[in-house]
């Protein structure tokens, strides 16, 4: 069901090989942070992005699937999201992180429903 929200859409610009650590993200509304850190895993590629204090230093996981364009030029991500509901998506937890399958369906779920 959200299995294709761990991919990159193939329009969206991304190599394998990119390192997109420090790029600035942007939802449909606005500027949410610069990627902490990435996966290129395949079935399993997303970013984490720190808010700084937009959202009071929370950072927030976002499944490959949820990004538009990678614009190497620039070093941004725009991804097809709201500023309010990357805010409202479950909370990122570092030490469940996608080795645990309810927590990957839980986040997969909240992306894939149009949110």
């Amino acid at each position: 069901m959200s299995e294709h929200m761990w991919a990159y859409v193939p329009t969206s610009g991304h190599n394998r090989d990119d390192d997109l650590t420090g790029y600035r993200v942007e939802a449909t509304d606005g500027d949410i942070g610069k990627v902490d850190k990435h996966s290129n895993e395949v079935g399993s590629q997303y970013i984490v992005v720190d808010t700084g204090v937009w959202i009071f230093g929370k950072e927030v996981l976002l499944p490959a699937g949820t990004i538009t364009i990678v614009d190497h030029d620039e070093k941004r991500i725009i991804v097809s999201r709201t500023k309010d509901e990357i805010k409202a998506a479950p909370e990122f937890d570092k030490d469940k992180h996608l080795g645990d399958p309810a927590y990957r369906d839980q986040l997969g779920g909240y992306y894939s429903s149009g949110h």
